[in-house]
């Protein structure tokens, strides 16, 4: 049985989209509760002046939002990682963040590296994009392990 601190009739599986992170301890608090609700937590990695990262996020948002890749797998959130705060501190280093844009999901607070998308050709492909985002939900915490 799964704990969760949202009334049981709010905790349906549906995909949320957060606020971006902008320090370390945003990070941290989103995995846990992502966590806690047997939910993949997809990571965006990117900058205010990549204009790669800006065209690719529309994309990875609209699978999410208005198509809701993963919601019959449990659900997924989904946050920027704005690598450019002043109050980002390591974050890109301790996730092994190289290049930007990237995507990297988290799956019961672990980050899953062999899975990470850094090549923005491979972002941009609709269907690769849709079936890594599903992959990544069955990985959620429902599906296995836990």
């Amino acid at each position: 049985r799964t704990f969760s601190l949202l009334n049981p009739s709010q905790r349906s599986h549906i995909n949320r989209i957060f606020d971006p992170v902008r320090q370390p301890n945003d990070l941290h608090s989103l995995t846990m509760l992502n966590a806690a609700d047997n939910r993949s937590l997809i990571t965006f990695w990117s900058a205010s002046w990549c204009q790669t990262c800006q065209a690719i996020k529309p994309l990875v948002r609209s699978l999410i939002e208005d198509e809701k890749i993963g919601e019959s797998e449990g659900g997924i959130g989904f946050v920027e990682v704005q690598m450019d705060s002043t109050l980002i501190e390591n974050l890109p280093i301790t996730y092994r963040i190289t290049s930007i844009p990237t995507l990297l999901a988290f799956s019961r607070q672990e980050a899953q590296f062999d899975t990470k998308l850094t090549r923005p050709d491979e972002m941009r492909n609709k269907d690769l994009l849709r079936e890594w985002l599903l992959n990544e939900a069955r990985r959620g915490g429902r599906m296995g392990g836990g």
